[in-house]
């Protein structure tokens, strides 16, 4: 497993969990188009039968979660046995994440209600001596390093001792003692371990906008400086080189496109470039711990890319295609001997299945369908599409029709435009439960990445700097009248969703072209600049400076930053609009939506508000995912037939 350095990315990302259902297909009397039938809403939005398999370090077992309760927990096989054993009980929150730190026990973490403060659990294989490594009250764990050398250890970070940045801890997992590896001068935002579990790396902001490496070359020295960029390009470090000497990572120095670069921390120089590609970002490289080669790096275009240096990783991913031809792959674990995998597939139209792969005997045994009620013959092609802006740029993204309908013949449709969060995040391709919903339901759906997108180069990303309801929402814009000029769109039936920034979007939308959308669905938005940038987690704040350079500072900006909120401008409002919000919500506060509410009401202007107690940012507990779709989906086939 990659050394990564978890780094506080500024997104705003919904979590989105759901499954589907089949149901025959008729034929329609109109245009002789094949229509699926109406599939129940809880077959997209339930949780899967079993998901998140992992397998032991010594291959003996896998891992996977189910649900108990309404709730994802772990539970453990043995290889070859029929029954599993369930570790967690969680009946509040869903366990958020785990992994294997040794061959005899299970970590996991899980916050409370949604408020992003993750504690860290440790759990026997036989579902004993489960351990609350991290039981602090409002304190946030992260994993830092999972020292697959070192069954008694990991590396840790809290926000323990200061609330805005991550001291590293070296954990002892039969004790539970807590050592403080280096205490956080207050800069630091990740730190990075060597192959032999040294704290050799971090990296730090400087006055806000600029971002500097800090190295050593053994724990015995104090840290250095050796290299300082603006925020807005750098050298990413991901791993050391095998002997422990140079760095890989990504790299956008002197570059639009990011690339995997080999870095000398003694020279602060690229030794050499490892792998670029002229049109996307390479931000992503894997390796092989046990051949000590580097195996793979990826990107994405429309789809997940790879481009191999390792001919055996090429041979395997190869062999394993053959058997599974028509699905993407990837690979969710592996065992030290690197002999055993978990293979998952998927595609547009399939949250796809698990499987078991043996290299030594080329042998793929298939373990669980992760919903075995979805049947993808029902479901919808995600069509890559791209369109210009009005000032020249290259817009890509996705186009998803009912059932039954091709560009060619899709004529006067209802559409949802679905502006994704982060903002500086992407939409990609596969299974998504919302967009197959809302085309089951007779909607076509268009995802758009916008100017700000990751993955499409500097320039592309830093043209949304300052442009938060501006250029960026005319992306959004373009991309609706691209679908009414090709006639796809009926154009009084366009509603516009997203969640957090894509809430934003919506309202945004709303605001700027009252006459465009029929209907707004915001789902856990932004709705006052203000507001938002004061109540930010307290380990935001070190990038508040970067935040300001993004979005626009609160006082230099503050005219055009009250020309971008939303909550100041309901008087342009005409289409209804339905809001759902997280109480507990850490990224957009629960203000945001209370505020938009007011407004809304202050104008004699009802608005539909659904707000959960037992939810952060989006809704993960699986009755109120189905109480959230149940209430969109009325509300726009209220707005939209």
């Amino acid at each position: 497993m990659p050394k990564l350095i978890p780094i506080l990315y500024l997104s705003i990302i919904v979590l989105i969990i759901g499954c589907n259902h089949n149901e025959n297909v008729k034929k329609s009397n109109e245009n002789n188009i094949l229509k699926a039938k109406q599939i129940p809403l809880e077959d997209f939005f339930k949780n899967p039968e079993k998901s998140s398999y992992k397998i032991s370090p010594n291959g003996d077992y896998y891992s996977f979660m189910a649900p108990y309760n309404n709730r994802m927990n772990i539970f453990i096989q043995k290889r070859g046995d029929t029954n599993s054993i369930q570790l967690t009980y969680e009946k509040d929150r869903d366990v958020a994440g785990y992994f294997w730190p040794n061959d005899n026990q299970i970590m996991f973490l899980k916050d409370d209600g949604g408020d992003e403060n993750y504690h860290l659990y440790g759990v026997g294989i036989d579902g004993s001596n489960l351990i609350p490594y991290t039981d602090f009250k409002g304190v946030r764990a992260q994993i830092i390093d999972d020292l697959p050398d070192q069954d008694e250890f990991v590396i840790i970070g809290l926000n323990k001792r200061n609330k805005q940045v991550f001291d590293p801890y070296r954990l002892n997992l039969s004790t539970g003692e807590l050592k403080m590896i280096a205490e956080n001068p207050g800069n630091i935002q990740g730190w990075m371990f060597d192959h032999d579990g040294k704290l050799r790396l971090a990296t730090a902001i400087v006055d806000g906008v600029n971002q500097s490496i800090l190295y050593r070359e053994s724990e015995d020295e104090e840290f250095r400086t050796i290299i300082t960029t603006n925020f807005k390009e750098g050298f990413s470090p991901q791993f050391f080189t095998f002997d422990n000497k140079n760095i890989i990572g990504s790299s956008n120095l002197g570059r639009d496109k990011s690339a995997i670069v080999e870095f000398n921390p003694l020279t602060a120089k690229e030794v050499k470039v490892l792998y670029a590609n002229d049109d996307y970002d390479v931000s992503g490289v894997g390796y092989s711990y046990k051949r000590k080669v580097i195996t793979a790096a990826y990107y994405n275009s429309w789809k997940s890319e790879r481009h191999y240096f390792d001919s055996i990783s090429k041979s395997i991913f190869e062999k394993i295609q053959n058997q599974l031809p028509g699905y993407e792959i990837g690979l969710t674990g592996i065992n030290k001997e690197e002999n055993i995998l978990i293979v998952r597939t998927y595609s547009d139209k399939s949250l796809g299945a698990y499987y078991i792969y043996s290299t030594e005997e080329n042998s793929l045994e298939k373990i669980v369908e992760v919903s075995p009620w979805i049947d993808e013959n029902e479901m919808s092609n995600q069509l890559p599409i791209q369109y210009s802006s009005r000032d020249g740029l290259n817009i890509n993204g996705y186009l998803t029709l009912p059932k039954g309908y091709t560009i060619e013949n899709a004529k006067n449709l209802p559409v949802v435009i679905n502006p994704h969060g982060g903002p500086w995040a992407r939409d990609g391709w596969g299974f998504n439960p919302e967009i197959q919903f809302l085309a089951n339901r007779g909607y076509a759906v268009l995802q758009m990445n916008f100017r700000g997108s990751t993955g499409y180069g500097r320039k592309f990303w830093e043209a949304s700097f300052k442009k938060w309801g501006r250029e960026m929402q005319d992306d959004i814009t373009d991309g609706t009248k691209w679908l009414i000029e090709k006639g796809i769109a009926d154009s009084n039936k366009i509603a516009i969703y997203g969640g957090s920034y894509g809430g934003y979007a919506t309202l945004m939308g709303l605001v700027k072209e009252p006459e465009l959308y029929a209907a707004g669905v915001d789902y856990v938005g932004v709705s006052n600049m203000f507001t938002f940038m004061k109540t930010i987690p307290p380990y935001w704040e070190p990038m508040l400076e970067m935040m300001y350079e993004m979005v626009g500072d609160l006082e230099k900006d503050s005219v055009m930053l009250r020309e971008v909120s939303p909550v100041f401008h309901v008087d342009k409002i005409k289409a209804p609009l339905f809001i759902a919000q997280g109480r507990n919500d850490p990224r957009v506060n629960v203000d945001e939506s209370d505020q938009m509410v007011e407004a809304m009401k202050n104008r004699g202007v009802n608005v539909e508000y659904l707000v959960k107690d037992d939810e952060g940012h989006g809704f993960r507990n699986e009755e109120n995912r189905f109480e959230f779709y149940r209430a969109m989906e009325s509300f726009l086939s209220k707005q939209l037939n």
